[in-house]
């Protein structure tokens, strides 16, 4: 597409009725779902988007989108969850404690409680991305999520495993962000920011060692996310509109969520923030502690070239399958990276058919 694509569009879903569907959280805050019906079906779909990112990452207008794929398929009534994650609100870009259990106790239970409402009690299938996976099965196997049919979970699961310097970044990156640089959060419009303040500075610093294309937000979100040039994306699958519009669908991050992800990846699996926090004791201090007892099949996905979250999802395939033999399914996706699973221009046909095939095959 030449011209310039609108934030926050739906103009890449046709021939369906879009309504929202706003819902408030147990701890305060405003969230919404957004549907997508074409028609009723027996088989609903809700898709849950990552850390930064937002639904929009779903109705890409500039190739075909997962919502429209679905629809296609026969899945006419699709759903698609803003969680407190989202940049689509101010959440992310304030000065915040809020940590991946904060989403699972409070946030998805919430939004399936609101999707129940409207669809009863047909079967509902989850597909969910990066921390939107994470805190989805985090929620699921504290037992708090219940009733879903089937789970697609891309890049991570509830192993997460991210290369060495990932792992300096995440150990010494929230500290050195807030306590001396003085920024809350990061956000990859740094790069737009006026001359000479602190996140221009920080963009053009970035820029200087990445020479991998000539977009500053892409730098920013390399820094930002995983190690790699680029790290969370092989830049030939994407669209160029998706390329120059990147810090449209991937906005700015509360450095909060780094620690959690830091003490993840140091337990080696999803494990509680804060074990003394009163308001969660309704999760488990090791999420992965039940897994035996949860019976809701998974497919884990992952690019070989994932550069974020590396072979997590290797590895929770192979601890949940010592659990629960048969249930779970592994999908390696040649030539991707950590998002291009979704925001790829060729995803449509390289990946969503694997998506549609999982959920069809549960839904029987």
């Amino acid at each position: 597409m030449s011209d310039r694509i609108p934030r926050f569009t739906h103009a890449g879903v046709t021939d369906a009725e879009i309504s929202v569907h706003p819902f408030a959280t147990e701890d305060g805050l405003g969230l919404q779902l957004t549907r997508f019906r074409r028609a009723d079906c027996d088989d609903v779909v809700l898709l849950v988007h990552g850390l930064t990112m937002s639904s929009d990452m779903f109705v890409m207008p500039e190739h075909r989108n997962l919502v429209t794929h679905l629809h296609d398929e026969g899945f006419t009534d699709v759903w698609a969850v803003d969680f407190r994650m989202s940049n689509r609100y101010p959440y992310d870009m304030e000065t915040h404690r809020f940590t991946l259990d904060h989403c699972a106790l409070y946030d998805h239970p919430a939004a399936l409680a609101e999707l129940r409402r409207h669809v009863g009690d047909r079967r509902v299938h989850v597909i969910a991305h990066c921390l939107g996976a994470m805190t989805f099965m985090m929620s699921l196997y504290a037992g708090v999520a219940t009733g879903i049919t089937s789970v697609v979970c891309n890049s991570v699961a509830l192993t997460p495993r991210v290369p060495r310097w990932s792992r300096y970044k995440l150990a010494f990156g929230p500290a050195l962000a807030e306590y001396v640089l003085g920024f809350s959060f990061l956000d990859p419009r740094f790069g737009e920011a006026p001359a000479m303040t602190r996140g221009w500075m920080l963009s053009r610093l970035i820029s200087a060692v990445h020479r991998e294309c000539d977009v500053r937000s892409c730098h920013m979100l390399s820094f930002m996310w995983g190690s790699g040039r680029p790290a969370l994306y092989e830049h030939h699958n994407l669209d160029d509109a998706t390329h120059l519009r990147i810090a449209d669908i991937c906005g700015g991050v509360g450095v909060h969520y780094y620690r959690h992800v830091h003490a993840m990846v140091k337990a080696g699996r999803a494990v509680k923030y804060d074990r003394g926090d009163r308001r969660l004791t309704a999760l488990p201090d090791d999420y992965l502690a039940g897994a035996g007892g949860v019976r809701t099949p998974t497919l884990l996905l992952t690019g070989d070239r994932n550069r974020v979250f590396g072979d997590s999802n290797l590895v929770c395939h192979a601890r949940l399958r010592q659990v629960a033999p048969g249930l779970h399914e592994l999908g390696v996706l040649p030539g991707y990276g950590h998002m291009d699973p979704f925001l790829g221009r060729d995803a449509h046909a390289d990946v969503f058919p694997k998506m549609v095939d999982f959920i069809k095959r549960k839904a029987a």
